[in-house]
Order: structure tokens, then C-alpha cells, then sequence
């Protein structure tokens, strides 16, 4: 097996594994065995948003550093982040379905995260087409800046802003952050991969 095939092996490992943590993390009283796609789907937001703020941080450094490698990590992790990002709109729906029984399309998170997956994904493409990982540093720390400002301004309509650490469980803690470190890592392993002229 040739070592890119490996390293595509090795990140379908690390996301069934993320999978299989969701399933086995506890139930909850009210919605039962349905939580665990919403485990999953906040794993997955959280992995994106940490995969933004990292492409940011890359970026700064890099100009700062006036180091080309980081440019390339910068625009890595922002691919990763944006196809997280992307992935976990497709899980909130199902979150939705099963917590809510319907689709709540109005939900003002729910429209904020299209709206920024789309932006994330047209930036994302015209940095590639471009072939410039310092204008893809650019990019990466103005939307994360405006993202930031965005969750901050829009309410959380029938969308907890932090049901797990708000919980009283150790155990749901405890699984939500093993599976945020799975996702976590899934991402971190992605950017790897696709960093430009990789």
C-alpha cells in the first residue's frame, strides 16, 4: 500500500472511530439514544471551529514569520475545517429530525452556518484556483474574525449553547470530549493532507 493510500486509511480509521464513540456515548432521559447524533453533530461544529481558528493563528504567524509553510498550513486547515464545517450542516439536520422531529430551517444557527459554509467553500475555491497560500492566510483570519463575531450576535433559538458542559453527568462529559478529540484529530489529519502543492 503506497503511504498516501496509508494516510487516506488511517483518516477513514479516525472518523469510523468517532462514529463508534458517538454510539456508545450515554443516553439521554428525554430524547434518548437519539442524543448521540447530536453528540456527533457537535463534535463535528466544534472540530470545524477549531480547524478555522488554527488556520487564523497559521496565518498570522506566518506573515509575521514571513514563513511559506505556515501560509500552506494555513490554507490545509482551512480546506479541513471547511469540509467539517460543510459535513456538520448535513448532521444537524439529522440532530434536528431526531431532537426536534421536523426541520427547524428558520433556526437562526442553522442559517448562519449555511450562509458561512457557503462563503468558506467559494473562498476556499477561489484560494485554490489562485495558488496563493498568502492570500488564503489573508482570508483565513478575516473569516474567522467575522465567524467569531456572527456566533457571538446570533441567538441560540431552541439550540442550546452548551448542553454537555451545562450537564451534571461525568460520563457524557466525559464521551463528548473523547469524541471531540477523535474528531479533532480527523480534522488535524485532513489538513495534512491537503495541503497545497502537497
Amino acid at each position: 500500500m503506497s503511504p498516501r493510500r496509508r494516510d487516506w486509511l488511517l483518516l477513514l480509521v479516525l472518523v469510523a472511530t468517532a462514529v463508534l464513540l458517538s454510539g456508545l456515548a450515554p443516553k439521554d432521559r428525554v430524547l434518548g439514544s437519539s442524543l448521540r447524533i447530536v453528540y456527533l453533530h457537535g463534535a463535528w461544529v466544534w472540530a470545524a471551529l477549531l480547524g478555522f481558528a488554527a488556520a487564523a493563528i497559521s496565518g498570522l504567524f506566518g506573515f509575521i514569520l514571513r514563513r511559506q509553510s505556515l501560509h500552506a498550513w494555513s490554507v490545509g486547515l482551512g480546506r479541513s475545517a471547511t469540509v467539517f464545517w460543510l459535513t456538520s450542516l448535513l448532521l444537524s439536520l439529522a440532530a434536528m429530525q431526531s431532537s426536534w422531529n421536523g426541520l427547524y430551517l428558520a433556526e437562526p444557527r442553522w442559517r448562519l452556518g449555511v450562509r458561512f459554509g457557503v462563503a468558506a467553500l467559494l473562498l476556499q475555491a477561489a484560494v485554490a484556483m489562485l495558488h496563493r497560500p498568502r492570500l488564503g492566510s489573508g482570508l483565513a483570519i478575516a473569516f474567522f474574525g467575522l465567524l467569531t463575531a456572527a456566533l457571538l450576535a446570533t441567538p441560540a433559538v431552541m439550540h442550546p449553547s452548551s448542553p454537555v458542559f451545562s450537564s451534571e453527568s461525568i460520563a457524557v462529559r466525559a464521551s463528548f470530549l473523547a469524541l471531540l478529540a477523535c474528531a479533532a484529530a480527523s480534522a488535524a489529519w485532513l489538513a495534512r493532507l491537503l495541503l497545497p502543492n502537497a
